[in-house]
């Protein structure tokens, strides 16, 4: 497995390096979900083609400094996870390799971030996008994949390749998750015991306020209700959002008429989890 700690080396190893190259963008502290990710990027690449992977704890997608102080950055462990999986290249750059001290230019979308974690992280989608597109720039991939877990951020990145014609195919993976139910996170590993105990709910909620489906129930209320009054059950969980909004253009929805997404992001003390679940009308 060859690496790369700059960009003039990462720009030396990608000239030697056979195509198709499918990259995934990752801020390390690698699980289960990140690894299922790359054997995705395999499937696409093919035998003889490029995986790479890039770690990097992106600072300017963090709304709160404390998030980006606490995230965990096991880089040792996160090379020899990637070398098991047989990733061909990983591109591990300093922040000050990244962005210049005198940065000016950011990348704003400014549609279907309005809700969601658009809206109650400030800037944070202004981050991914910034280093999604440096990255692009800097590896030239042919496609990169992307967990589904945070539907925003993979429908703004589809967005983002869309409007601004990058050759990058965006390929979408199914959330990946823990046997009890809640969805893989780096984040994970800094909950307590009791709030690992009680973070499954997360996804119960969701899945009850689904079956209301079942009984012929298409207005966003009932929806919405059922998922809080589960989620306010827990003495532990902060509720930062919960919304049903459509799945294409991510705006809040009345009622059930076409494929919609109900989506929460909740607090565990500081540790911020997300989750969503697909309604089908």
């Amino acid at each position: 497995m060859r690496q790369a700690a700059t960009t003039e080396e990462l720009r030396r190893e990608i000239a030697t390096l056979p195509r198709p190259l499918v990259l995934v963008p990752t801020m390390g502290a690698l699980h289960e979900g990140h690894l299922a990710l790359m054997r995705r990027a395999r499937e696409a690449a093919g035998p003889h083609g490029t995986v790479a992977v890039s770690i990097f704890v992106n600072p300017i997608q963090f709304d709160r400094p404390g998030d980006l102080a606490a995230y965990p950055q096991p880089l040792a462990d996160d090379l020899a996870k990637c070398d098991a999986e047989g990733v061909d290249l990983v591109f591990t750059p300093a922040a000050g390799g990244m962005y210049f001290p005198d940065r000016s230019i950011t990348v704003t979308e400014s549609l279907l971030s309005r809700h969601l974690c658009g809206a109650t992280r400030p800037g944070h989608f202004d981050g991914v996008c910034t280093v999604v597109l440096k990255l692009f720039n800097l590896f030239q991939p042919d496609a990169a994949v992307f967990g589904e877990k945070d539907v925003q951020q993979l429908a703004i990145l589809r967005r983002m390749v869309r409007d601004l014609d990058v050759p990058v195919e965006i390929i979408g993976y199914p959330t990946v998750r823990e046997p009890d139910g809640l969805a893989m996170s780096s984040r994970n590993v800094r909950l307590t015991p009791e709030h690992r105990a009680d973070a499954p709910r997360i996804r119960r909620a969701l899945e009850g306020a689904r079956s209301l489906l079942q009984f012929g129930e298409r207005s966003a209320a009932p929806f919405l209700a059922a998922a809080r009054k589960h989620l306010e059950d827990s003495p532990f969980l902060r509720i930062d959002y919960l919304e049903l909004v459509d799945a294409e253009t991510l705006q809040p929805i009345a009622q059930i008429k076409r494929p919609s997404v109900l989506a929460t992001a909740v607090f565990y003390d500081d540790v911020r989890l997300i989750d969503h679940m697909t309604l089908l009308p």
